[in-house]
């Protein structure tokens, strides 16, 4: 059944092993929330990620973690299916990513939000909550709106908003709609607290009505959270397990083992 919420009226921490996953058991490939089989991407000669498999069950809580360029993003878009892997397949409840079935069951929060020009944010909205059948849309919109502070600039186009109302712009437009399967990119970058607050309590609520939630993003305050942590290093899952006595600090630093810095990128 797809849902959406209701919005609301260190060290125990052992030392990580950053190698890549070997020898990992056989993945079990019956349909759950999400399945990524051997999943890789690259552009040209440039690896974005490499083969990668995860299993991800329903109701479950997942923060995705990485430097820059670890590949967090490019997993999370073929997920959602606005990406082709380069090789492997990811499917959605038993459906390949992209497919009308995966895209009912799937609502995707980008670390760069786009919008329409001429909408507002209200319109956009409508359009979406629309779209997906939603019924009594309205309050459902004031409901979020208000929730994200955003209530006074609901007849604003969004595309003229700040960095950080451009986000809460966008995660209610991601709350709009029912989902099975949430995938969301950075969603704490340049939201103030009261924004990372108001998430907080968004993807709580997303969990405990039973959605799957898998969030990229180093903010603590979310990863505290969660009970298991999925970690990338330059395209390599170098990390998959629970949450607890785990460093995040080691597994989100660009370094080598040796404690060299590698270059960054996205």
């Amino acid at each position: 059944m797809s849902r959406h919420p209701t919005p609301p009226h260190r060290r125990t921490q052992v030392d990580v092993d950053t190698k890549v996953v070997e020898d990992a058991p056989t993945i079990d490939t019956s349909p759950c929330a999400l399945l990524a089989i051997d999943v890789s991407k690259t552009y040209g000669d440039a690896p974005a990620l490499n083969p990668v498999s995860l299993r991800v069950e329903t109701g479950d809580r997942v923060a995705l973690i990485g430097h820059n360029g670890s590949g967090k993003t490019t997993f999370l878009k073929m997920s959602a299916g606005l990406l082709d892997p380069s090789s492997g397949e990811v499917s959605i409840n038993g459906n390949k990513a992209g497919s009308l079935g995966a895209r009912a069951d799937v609502s995707y929060i980008s670390d760069q939000p786009t919008f329409y020009d001429d909408l507002s944010v209200w319109e956009h909205l409508e359009y979406v909550a629309r779209l997906h059948g939603v019924d009594e849309w309205e309050q459902l919109a004031a409901d979020l709106l208000a929730h994200l502070g955003l209530y006074d600039r609901a007849d604003e186009l969004p595309n003229r908003f700040s960095r950080g109302l451009k986000q809460k712009a966008a995660i209610a437009i991601g709350f709009i709609r029912p989902f099975d399967v949430l995938l969301v990119d950075e969603p704490f970058v340049g939201l103030d607290a009261a924004g990372k607050e108001a998430l907080l309590t968004l993807l709580q609520q997303a969990s405990d009505e039973g959605a799957t939630v898998i969030v990229a993003t180093h903010e603590l305050s979310f990863v505290h959270t969660v009970k298991r942590i999925v970690a990338l290093r330059d395209g390599q899952l170098v990390h998959d397990g629970p949450a607890t006595g785990v460093n995040v600090d080691a597994l989100v630093r660009n370094e080598d083992p040796a404690g060299e810095h590698d270059g960054e990128g996205k």
